[in-house]
């Protein structure tokens, strides 16, 4: 039976597991993430931060980082009581005030009603972020016209609805800002098994690129973050239901572990802030060395031992005329 659009979407667009220290491989111990926030206090002092799907994951950590460095925070999704738990535990951490605002970025309806109540709470953001996402992992061949439609809407739809809205107010006021997109790194190359998603990235950062040739006479960036698998309180069930996954993924990380959500928000935050005001239309993979480790075609023979090193190179050594 083709996959129904009830399936539970996953919030993350980026792979997000749940893993232990143990199960790092031993050249992690040379890669420790720090994840407290890298840039000065006061950073985005007297700014507004826009963040899709800022209850959870990716987002609520972004929410974290940027509130920290003094931004006040407008977080959007569809769910107001996760927003509303989000919005009170950072700014009792933080001392900054952060605004639950509920949205369907699927409907621009929703939209325009969000964006307006930001305008009239906090008014237009300095910093826009794209990050609500949604996935599941199905053969093509399940999918449903509506499967389809469900993660297109709200990837690549909804990143245009908030982008157009937001972007065409701040070029009305003459006000910069600065967008970032949360793509993910199978947005480059496509993916079986996620062709929704790979499809609707893959958009989100057309999108992005086109916009950083048009809108930057208006004051406007643009830049990606490709993100690897993340390590997080959340679940991967929908991801990988089975937890078999987890390990070849460790397997193909040359850094040897998973990525953490601070490190991803530290990223965020530098090409958000002023510091990178000459940072444009940049499309920065944060995984780990896993996208180049697939690439090669001969990367798997990481896992030749020495002594099979040995053998292979006497046969070689024996071979004529090669």
């Amino acid at each position: 039976e083709n996959m129904r659009v009830s399936f539970r979407l996953f919030g993350n667009g980026t792979a997000v597991l749940r893993k232990s220290d143990d199960d790092r491989a031993p050249q992690a111990r040379f890669f420790p993430p720090l994840q407290e926030p890298m840039l000065l206090p006061g950073t985005f002092k007297n700014k507004v931060a826009f963040i899709t799907g800022g209850g959870t994951g990716l987002g609520k950590g972004m929410t974290f980082t940027l509130s920290s460095l003094g931004a006040e925070c407008v977080i959007a999704s569809r769910n107001l009581d996760v927003l509303k738990a989000t919005a009170e535990e950072i700014s009792s951490q933080t001392g900054n005030k952060v605004h639950p605002v509920q949205c369907n970025v699927r409907d621009p309806d929703s939209v325009k009603a969000t964006v307006d109540q930001m305008v009239n709470d906090v008014g237009l953001p300095d910093v826009v972020i794209n990050n609500a996402a949604g996935n599941f992992i199905s053969p093509s061949e399940r999918l449903s016209a509506n499967a389809w439609k469900a993660i297109t809407d709200t990837v690549l739809n909804g990143t245009a609805y908030i982008t157009l809205d937001i972007g065409k107010r701040l070029i009305a006021a003459q006000k910069g800002a600065a967008f970032l997109c949360i793509t993910t790194i199978y947005a480059d190359s496509g993916s079986g098994f996620v062709m929704p998603s790979a499809s609707a990235k893959a958009g989100v950062e057309a999108l992005c690129k086109s916009l950083v040739a048009e809108w930057g006479r208006y004051g406007l960036r643009f830049n990606i973050i490709q993100p690897g698998p993340i390590k997080t309180k959340g679940a991967f069930s929908r991801l990988d239901p089975t937890g078999k996954f987890e390990k070849l993924m460790i397997e193909r990380i040359p850094v040897g572990r998973l990525g953490t959500v601070g490190e991803i928000a530290n990223l965020a935050a530098y090409l958000c802030s002023d510091y990178a005001s000459w940072v444009s239309g940049a499309t920065i993979k944060i995984d780990g060395g896993e996208y180049s480790f697939m690439a090669g075609e001969f990367n798997s023979l990481s896992l030749v031992t020495k002594e099979q090193w040995d053998v292979m190179e006497a046969i070689i050594r024996q071979t004529k005329g090669s």
